[in-house]
């Protein structure tokens, strides 16, 4: 990594949080921090679970009943159980909460409106494409990919999402009995290994690796959230399948496929598979991929 682009992050990051005044102790001038003003935001007119507070703000579970005990000692927030699951802790804005969220909403508009004005036209329209192009990244570069058990409620869930669409899309539909037929033992090191993308708490990909030999393993079960693509984060997890692939040994990559996938024939021409004969008696495989690990 070029050491030039770590410090043109940092000097960005710099920029922006002096510019948006996340360094005030009174954000936006209502008395106080940023955290405290955008969990006020992100509690809202209608309330949110606090475990889905804590995964979307990705925050500490003590910090975050920190500053949920600072907003209730406020008077802005009130902690109950949810009516749908008593395990389950909501936070409630208050009418005092209720009004420091429309002043927070107010004020957060000002705020915008003093960066565009300043602007022409020309330049608030290239500076809104940046920030959207900025937004993507991140996005992208939040997505984490790790080798976890296929047997994990995730890992679960992206398969069962799988099937769905291979369901939804084949021409003669899917039934799992027939075109399900890798056990999860076979899917955990060493005899194999499966990957889970998560975007902070939420699962977005999976994929598996298997040995079918000694030089040879194959790529299966690759999927993305329809949320998550055009990020790249197929030709991320297919990188991380190729790591790992060397680092335990095998030389040969092998896939198949079907016809209407045909998304996927792109990405792995482009990562340099070629097409081959068939290796195997898959029933819904219309073509067969391979490539060759260099040492």
């Amino acid at each position: 990594m070029d050491a030039s682009w770590i410090q043109e992050v940092r000097r960005f990051n710099r920029m922006v949080t002096q510019r948006v005044g996340a360094l005030q102790d009174s954000y936006l001038s209502q008395g106080r921090p940023l955290g405290e003003a955008r969990l006020i935001y992100e509690i809202g007119a209608t309330g949110a679970d606090i475990r889905d507070l804590r995964s979307r703000l990705s925050l500490d579970s003590g910090y975050l009943s920190r500053l949920l005990r600072s907003l209730e000692g406020q008077g802005l927030v009130h902690v109950e159980s949810s009516p749908r699951d008593a395990r389950v802790r909501r936070a409630m804005l208050t009418s005092e909460g209720r009004a420091e969220f429309d002043a927070y909403e107010s004020r957060s508009d000002e705020l915008a409106l003093s960066i565009l004005n300043p602007l022409d036209e020309s330049q608030r329209r290239r500076l809104l494409s940046a920030m959207e192009e900025v937004r993507r990244l991140l996005q992208v570069a939040a997505i984490d990919i790790g080798v976890e058990p296929p047997g994990s409620a995730d890992a679960r869930w992206c398969l069962a999402e799988y099937f769905a669409e291979l369901a939804a899309r084949f021409e003669e539909g899917f039934d799992q009995t027939k075109g399900n037929t890798v056990s999860e033992a076979e899917m955990t090191p060493p005899a194999g290994y499966f990957l889970v993308a998560r975007r902070g708490a939420e699962p977005v990909g999976c994929a598996a690796l298997l040995r079918l030999s000694d030089e040879t393993a194959e790529i299966k079960r690759m999927w993305t959230s329809p949320a998550a693509r055009g990020q790249g984060l197929a030709r991320r997890m297919l990188h991380k399948l190729e790591q790992i692939a060397r680092e335990a040994g095998f030389r040969r990559l092998c896939l198949d496929t079907n016809r209407a996938l045909k998304e996927a024939h792109a990405l792995y021409r482009s990562e340099g598979f070629s097409e081959v004969g068939r290796y195997n008696d898959n029933p819904y495989a219309d073509y067969w991929f391979e490539k060759r690990l260099a040492d």
